[in-house]
């Protein structure tokens, strides 16, 4: 068995963290490129990622996800927010960094941001949030999936009052939405889901070749 096989099979959705052990910074840090690396439609990364350590607001937002443990008891919190909705200054944004860092005149990849802006901005808001809320997806699976690699547990969280999310952390204000949360930390001896043997299709259930 390949050593990625083995870290898809170590971890599972951590129930109880212990809430002593905390993620060192250089690992945040490592946990942060693997998710700004993460693949993204269109390479626009639509969206962003507010990391909670602080124990007191970690106690608000346990309060807006239905009291779970995992909240408050983490080590760190990330919460995944997408654009509610695009503007061109969106594209610009990506324009500019894609001149700058393949070192390109502005000129040469303005193109693509006129395409850009021509195909994704008369759309409707509701499916602009939609295929946003979409993209952040993709990005907690590189977190997990990443997390799992270096033996640090994660529990993905959809369970959550979005709107009271939006309103401790002022996202509106900032054009975005609470969408999943990733609580990350260590397992605690306690847990006993890490004992349990994983729950899964077989191959033949699962997958069909034409």
């Amino acid at each position: 068995m390949t050593k990625e096989l083995k870290s898809y099979r170590w971890r599972y959705a951590t129930k109880k963290f212990d809430s002593n052990k905390k993620i060192s910074k250089p690992n945040i840090e490592l946990i942060k490129e693997a998710i700004n690396l993460a693949p993204t439609s269109y390479g626009l990364q639509l969206f962003k990622v507010f990391i909670i350590e602080n124990q007191e607001i970690k106690n608000q937002l346990k309060a807006a996800s239905y009291s779970q443990s995992q909240i408050s008891d983490a080590s760190h919190i990330f919460i995944f927010c997408n654009k509610a909705k695009i503007d061109a200054a969106d594209i610009d944004i990506y324009i500019n960094n894609k001149s700058r860092i393949q070192n390109k005149p502005i000129n040469e990849v303005q193109g693509y941001g006129d395409f850009l802006k021509s195909n994704l901005l008369k759309k409707e808001d509701n499916k602009i949030a939609t295929w946003t809320t979409n993209q952040v997806y993709i990005a907690l699976s590189h977190l997990m999936t990443f997390c799992a690699s270096i033996k640090i547990d994660s529990c993905p969280i959809e369970g959550f009052e979005a709107k009271k999310y939006n309103e401790i952390l002022k996202l509106s204000n900032q054009n975005l939405n609470a969408s999943v949360v990733a609580a990350v930390g260590y397992r605690s001896s306690d847990d006993q889901s890490q004992y349990e043997k994983k729950i899964r299709k077989s191959f033949d259930e699962l997958f069909e070749t034409f």
